[in-house]
């Protein structure tokens, strides 16, 4: 019988490739990891493994069982779950994972939709940015996560997550009025006038900082439309952003979702490329999205998207 705790660690060192990638995952030690992989191999009966050095890759024969143990996990998920709720009306806690900037606008009014609907049901939420997100849920320290991915940059799927597709975000410009690109503000309908980011090139910028998704999504961005941005500021807080873009009249390209609470100095322009937006979306473990807790957070979480 093959351990299903070794396929798990099996599975996780396919997709983060290193022992200790997998040791930080599971909140253990490398050598504990190496242990339990030599014996799932001499369960298996067979190499699952080959070490190179100090580099660990899977075999044929390991990428195979790897791929078979999402759905064996994903069973273990369904019955689990019957055997905890014989009725099927949600109880208990449900722990939600949530990136910053949809605490306000999306988790907030998700967690009392959902108590209100089930009383017996008890929302904790945890701030966690996307990937740090998907280790609560891999962990099973959440029970669904909202996340995001950024349509310009190529985003791999994690192994052992479902996703389901929630709304789009697009980046907007976020300018002082007497930066050169603030005005015009709106068409004569209303509907904002898209801005090409050519004409933002010769501006200071306020960005995330580098090898971050949305540091590097404008990045991608910016080069695409043939310029690299003069950085003045980094940081990861978007309301910080737009404080300094206030005080120092810098440019700023941020999720509209972010934008709710602006100083009355700064305006806001969409942005003529069409591919500098994120996808929000719910994640959930394989084999638990019909579980009734995690259930009713979908669908509260589908009607308020």
């Amino acid at each position: 019988m093959l351990d299903v705790r070794r396929l798990v660690l099996l599975r996780d060192l396919e997709a983060h490739g290193t022992v200790t990638a997998v040791a930080e995952l599971h909140r253990v030690t490398p050598s504990a990891v190496s242990q339990q992989l030599r014996l799932l191999e001499e369960e298996a009966g067979t190499a699952l493994l080959e070490r190179t050095g100090r580099s660990v890759h899977l075999t044929a024969a390991g990428h195979r069982l790897a791929a078979d143990t999402g759905a064996v996990l994903a069973a273990l998920e369904e019955a689990r779950e019957r055997l905890r709720t014989g009725a099927g009306e949600p109880t208990g806690p449900v722990h939600l994972a949530c990136f910053p900037s949809a605490l306000v606008p999306l988790a907030a009014p998700l967690g009392e939709a959902l108590e209100r609907a089930h009383r017996g049901l008890e929302v904790h939420i945890t701030e966690a940015e996307p990937e740090a997100a998907v280790r609560l849920l891999l962990q099973r320290r959440a029970d669904v996560a909202l996340v995001y991915r950024y349509t310009n940059l190529a985003a791999p799927p994690h192994p052992g997550i479902e996703t389901r597709t929630l709304r789009t975000d697009p980046l907007v410009a976020v300018l002082r009025a007497d930066h050169p690109a603030a005005a015009p503000a709106t068409a004569a309908g209303g509907a904002g006038v898209p801005v090409d980011l050519r004409e933002l090139a010769d501006t200071s910028w306020i960005t995330a900082p580098p090898q971050t998704p949305c540091g590097d999504a404008v990045l991608q961005a910016c080069r695409s439309a043939g310029f690299t941005p003069r950085v003045r500021h980094t940081c990861t807080d978007f309301a910080a952003m737009t404080a300094l873009a206030a005080s120092g009249g810098h440019t700023v390209l941020i999720p509209r979702l972010a934008t709710d609470r602006l100083p009355p100095s700064l305006t806001v322009r969409p942005v003529s490329d069409a591919t500098l937006t994120r996808t929000i979306e719910t994640a959930v473990r394989q084999g638990t999205a019909h579980q009734p807790t995690v259930a009713a957070c979908l669908e509260a979480a589908a009607r308020l998207g």
